[in-house]
């Protein structure tokens, strides 16, 4: 975790509309993922309005694939729940590792309200900033608007068309967001000490991915490279 600074926690108008704008141009290949979606659940018999509201209120884009992927009647709930928290069991730690930060926050609608907005692209950018003494979480709020925005839009845009990019790998948009969080990764401080979890997390996942069931690999990646943070941690102090 980051070292403690003596910077009050705030929540500013600033900050959101700085988290926002910067935000906006990953925002902008969000829009092909959410029209694919909408595609492929128009294709799975979900009609237009339960598409936008799955899509305003989940704000999962891997987990509302995965949930496509066993979607019938009658729907299974075990089956979706399950499939979800695997998919997104890594939010767990991400927002764990801003609970030093949010936790200051003065009202509860604040710190909830800002966490739903929480996706991986925005928790990079604003944990990197954190590391290097921000402390104004608009700029995670800011930066989750920004891609539910996108997300919404796009969804929109492929219910309308029915029809578009519904296969993203074929233009390589898949790898935009993987190349970002690595821009963040490396940008941010303290990278020697980070070498040994990611690199655990990396190889957890890549075992998990030939040996385990589908979306295993994200949790075990997860709490393999957390745990070994955490123990790294504790040799230091």
């Amino acid at each position: 975790m980051p070292p403690e600074q003596p910077v009050a926690t705030c929540l500013t108008r600033a900050g959101t509309l700085d988290g926002f704008k910067r935000m906006a141009p990953l925002s902008l290949f969000v829009v092909i993922f959410g029209l694919a979606f909408s595609v492929a659940a128009l294709q799975a018999g979900l009609s237009g309005p339960q598409i936008m509201l799955m899509s305003a209120v989940v704000f999962a884009g891997a987990s509302q694939f995965g949930v496509l992927e066993v979607w019938s009647s009658p729907i299974s709930l075990a089956t979706v729940v399950i499939i979800t928290f695997a998919i997104n069991s890594r939010h767990l730690l991400m927002s764990a590792s801003l609970y030093p930060w949010v936790r200051e926050l003065p009202t509860r609608r604040e710190r909830y309200g800002t966490l739903f907005f929480l996706s991986d692209a925005n928790w990079a950018m604003s944990f990197n900033d954190y590391y290097k003494g921000a402390r104004d979480v608009g700029l995670l709020l800011g930066g989750g608007m920004a891609l539910w925005a996108a997300w919404m839009i796009g969804t929109a845009i492929g219910i309308g068309l029915g029809a578009g990019f519904d296969d993203p790998e074929r233009w390589g948009l898949d790898v935009i967001m993987s190349c970002f969080l690595l821009v963040m990764i490396l940008g941010g401080s303290n990278k020697k000490r980070m070498i040994l979890p990611w690199t655990v997390a990396a190889l957890a996942t890549v075992a998990a991915l030939q040996w385990l069931p589908d979306n295993a690999h994200v949790v075990v990646g997860a709490l393999a490279g957390g745990l070994t943070g955490i123990f790294i941690r504790g040799v230091d102090e």
